[in-house]
């Protein structure tokens, strides 16, 4: 009878992390399967990129989360990158994009990797003729557009779109939250508990939402020089120095690497960086505060984020146009 009571008492909260029903997309590219399909092409060719040997996909792989798993990326032409590439895993919810917000969304963000030095380093001009030249990407344009025109829109449109149906499958969790009370251990419901709780982890004034991010910027006292979000934003504004995007816990690879610096490999060192270890500035979040833990307590805690796991999805590279 105890634990009935515990267990309706806490189904308020669960419900502000129940899943949505539908994937959002702007008026001006609404999602179709056509335009999916041949933004997935997109995303796994290589000759998106100046020397023909990156593509989206290598940066955001299937088999690694839809990230790399690399502390920080592949270096493209020599030039340095010291961000960790971010998963794009539900990035339809996402209103700013990258460590540092500067798109406003996935058709913005899609020009970004093409174009930047340290990544695919081609120009959308260049691009655009190259995939002219390609007879095979005809027909699919002319399924997602009803034309078989290639443009520049029409590629970031394209690959916006794929992006969206990248959706986390339901995980363990998920289930616990539409009712079902042996979806996950007692261990990751303690887990939950503390991640809510205010005197506690508090993981929840950041990590809120289904998709466990408050789609903004925090300093979480970090040690290094990269302004993040600081150097987007008039200077005058102390708590955007340092800040970087708040990322979802959902789907993480428990071996890291974790941060914007990919600095972190394990939760436990996660864990103990937010107990004690941030960096006192004047930047740093108003919701960083050292807490206490006991060993059993952040076992609880990494239970539940592994129950936020929902598997792999089930995507293939599919055969290039020629």
């Amino acid at each position: 009878m105890a634990m009935a009571t515990v267990c309706a008492a806490e189904l308020p909260v669960r419900e502000k992390f129940k899943r949505p029903d539908s994937i959002p997309a702007p008026l001006s590219n609404p999602l179709t399967l056509e335009k999916a399909a041949l933004g997935k092409t997109l995303f796994f060719d290589v000759r998106l990129s100046r020397s023909g040997e990156m593509a989206c996909a290598t940066c955001h792989a299937p088999d690694k989360r839809w990230s790399d798993a690399r502390a920080l990326p592949l270096l493209a032409d020599g030039v340095k990158n010291a961000r960790r590439t971010p998963s794009v895993l539900n990035s339809a919810w996402l209103s700013a994009l990258m460590w540092d917000g500067r798109a406003s969304s996935l058709e913005a963000q899609a020009v970004l990797p093409i174009t930047t030095a340290h990544e695919m380093n081609f120009d959308l001009a260049s691009l655009v003729s190259r995939l002219n030249q390609i007879q095979g990407y005809r027909p699919l344009f002319l399924q997602a557009f009803a034309d078989a025109s290639i443009n520049q829109e029409r590629v970031t449109q394209a690959l916006a779109s794929f992006q969206r149906t990248l959706v986390s499958n339901q995980a363990p969790f998920d289930l616990w939250v539409n009712g079902d009370e042996q979806a996950i251990g007692e261990d990751a419901k303690r887990g939950f508990a503390l991640f809510n709780d205010k005197d506690k982890a508090n993981c929840v004034a950041c990590h809120s939402s289904w998709r466990f991010t408050d789609d903004s910027f925090h300093d979480i006292g970090l040690s290094g020089n990269d302004p993040g979000r600081g150097a987007k934003v008039p200077a005058g504004i102390t708590l955007m120095q340092y800040a970087f995007k708040t990322p979802s816990l959902r789907d993480l690879s428990i071996e890291g690497p974790y941060m914007h610096d990919g600095s972190m490999h394990n939760l436990k060192t996660v864990i103990r960086h937010y107990k004690s270890e941030a960096i006192q500035r004047p930047s740093l979040s108003k919701d960083m505060r050292q807490f206490e833990l006991s060993a059993l307590e952040e076992n609880d805690l990494i239970a539940f984020i592994k129950s936020l796991d929902g598997g792999a999805l089930n995507i293939q590279a599919p055969a290039m146009p020629q």
